[in-house]
């Protein structure tokens, strides 16, 4: 398995985001694999508040175990349905977990950090 990995930066302003995409596009155009995952938060409380410790569970759940859908995976994690729900749509909408042909994925082995202060 390859080291695929996430990007997350928090407190960046747009000129950072968009220097970081003109970067791949460039590359892109020169041939290069540009094959990166960036998440940006806003703020140190966007990313907490989405990066719960409840959630950062569940996410090293579903790498080590994909699940084909939300009521197996509460029963797996012996957690209440909705709580769980909420959580995978909240993971998802931030780009932290996906959905390949019903199954829920982390892809990523790892996920980096730069945070500003």
């Amino acid at each position: 398995m390859t080291d695929k990995h996430i990007n997350i930066h928090v407190g960046e302003g747009f000129d950072a985001v968009a220097k970081r995409v003109a970067d791949a596009w460039h590359r892109a155009e020169r041939g290069e694999n540009v094959n990166e995952h960036h998440i940006t938060f806003i703020s140190w409380d966007l990313l907490s508040s989405v990066m719960t410790t409840r959630r950062y569970e569940l996410l090293r759940y579903i790498h080590k175990h994909p699940a084909k859908n939300i009521a197996s995976l509460a029963r797996e994690m012996d957690r209440d349905y909705k709580r769980v729900y909420q959580d995978v749509h909240v993971l998802e909408s931030a780009g932290l977990l996906n959905r390949e042909n019903g199954m829920l994925h982390a892809d990523y082995s790892r996920i980096d950090s730069t945070i500003q202060l």
